[in-house]
């Protein structure tokens, strides 16, 4: 049976030596790359494709939920667990919408962290009862918001967001239709303001969950 192939991304070097010496102790692990910051993730995540990706939640200038909806869009045969703590339960939320299989507590034992690995390799999930209540009951909210949202939006709004929900930076967008980046900059600061979401990735699970990814074309 193959290793499974283990990637580290955390903006803190003691944490990446910590937890590659963990994982190397035992038997059927391996870690094949550290990483600091998302292009150095994304980067590595191409060269050498881990089967898992264990990640903090926070990373640096960016986060690490940016880096997971990358992940996701562009590898989805790499699985991420996401490093966080009690009291992130809204970050925790947006990571797995971001494709995020679960989460591990920072300041749970080593046995825990192995088979939370072992779980998301096999194709499990992991999310705590009380993190749960709490995804669920914004869920909730979520699906009760009008499903006219999207009449808030201009065409070209439209047309952005699509392409948001498929992983696609501001440069790539301007690219596809032609604008500057700033401009694209400024619709996507729009379509936040319009539809009161927090971020890039809300933004990008509103778009998936009225199947907007894909079909830009026809927007």
């Amino acid at each position: 049976m193959n290793d499974i192939k283990i990637m580290i991304v955390d903006d803190h070097e003691i944490v990446r030596f910590g937890l590659t010496h963990l994982f190397e102790e035992y038997d059927g692990l391996s870690v094949v790359a550290v990483a600091s910051t998302l292009a150095e993730a994304l980067r590595k995540v191409e060269e050498f494709h881990p089967d898992i990706l264990v990640m903090d939640i926070r990373l640096g200038r960016s986060n690490g939920i940016e880096a997971c909806q990358e992940v996701s869009n562009r590898y989805p045969n790499t699985k991420t667990i996401m490093l966080t703590s009690y009291g992130q339960e809204d970050l925790v939320f947006d990571s797995i919408l971001a494709g995020a299989r679960g989460y591990v507590l920072k300041d749970v034992g080593n046995e825990e962290i192995i088979r939370a690995v072992r779980a998301v390799y096999k194709g499990e999930s992991l999310l705590d009862p009380v993190v749960t209540k709490g995804l669920l009951e914004r869920m909730r909210r979520t699906a009760q918001k009008p499903n006219d949202d999207l009449q808030r939006l201009t065409e070209r709004e439209r047309k952005v967001l699509g392409f948001v929900a498929e992983g696609k930076t501001n440069k790539e967008i301007a690219t596809a239709i032609y604008l500057s980046e700033k401009t694209v900059r400024n619709y996507v600061s729009s379509i936040l303001a319009k539809l009161n979401l927090a971020n890039r990735t809300e933004a990008a699970a509103f778009a998936a969950r009225r199947n907007m990814a894909d079909n830009t074309n026809n927007l």
